[in-house]
């Protein structure tokens, strides 16, 4: 497959010193420690990921260690971004990079670029998407954290502990592929691989069963239905049933 020519997905989470990574007489210059990225190609996850974590040239501060766990000790012999930045330009060039509060992480990298001299922004390099905002789209008023979202969607994350950033992107993007209506499963076969004889977990009905009973909405329903597009409209949501 042409990767190139394919719907390519870049699913990001970044790990920080701190929340802040510059502005006004309180300039922190915070760092990005880890790098999480998962693929996804045709809207199927293809088992490709970039990893790494990174050593800032400053301390992690407590009340984020407390977040992710990570430590000064354990980054002292990780490679900075400096050495990691064309590999990892490499990786989602060209992609639609999609992450969870974007700006948030978009702004951390951006300011990893400018430390090194390299005159662009990741926009220069991929288009981005923000789930958090597609969230708050689609249940405004709400709260939409990841972990809240796996809630809704029915996402096991009794394993996140701690926040990583390779497993928070590996939940996201099982996250963003139910919010936008289709596949989470990988798919590492090869094109036009022999799948025959595998078990493909669909059930074919008979196509002389007997038709299916439709049961129409009373006017009731339908108007309580309408009440709710209307609430929806006015706190700034869109509706798909008015588009």
């Amino acid at each position: 497959m042409n990767t190139a020519q394919a719907n390519r997905q870049i699913i990001l989470d970044t790990e920080t010193t701190g929340m802040n990574f510059s502005g006004g007489p309180h300039y922190l210059g915070h760092r990005i420690i880890e790098i999480g990225c998962v693929e996804v190609i045709n809207r199927r996850l293809t088992g490709n990921h970039y990893h790494v974590y990174l050593k800032p040239d400053r301390l992690v501060d407590p009340e984020a260690i407390r977040v992710h766990g990570i430590t000064d000790a354990f980054l002292v012999d990780k490679p900075p971004f400096s050495k990691v930045a064309n590999e990892f330009i490499d990786f989602i060039r060209g992609a639609e990079l999609i992450a969870h509060n974007a700006p948030f992480d978009v702004g951390f990298m951006d300011y990893e670029f400018s430390k090194l001299g390299l005159s662009l922004k990741t926009t220069d390099i991929c288009t981005v998407t923000d789930t958090l905002a597609m969230a708050r789209d689609l249940f405004p008023g709400k709260r939409n954290n990841l972990d809240t979202l796996c809630d809704r969607y029915g996402i096991d994350n009794s394993h996140r502990t701690l926040h990583g950033a390779l497993l928070d992107a590996e939940i996201l993007a099982d996250v963003y592929l139910l919010m936008t209506g289709g596949q989470t499963k990988l798919n590492l076969a090869a094109e036009g691989g022999d799948d025959n004889n595998k078990d493909t977990g669909i059930r074919r009905l008979d196509a002389n069963r007997s038709p299916l009973k439709v049961i129409r909405a009373s006017a009731e329903a339908q108007a309580d239905h309408e009440s709710r597009l209307d609430l929806v409209q006015k706190k700034g949501g869109s509706c798909l049933w008015r588009q």
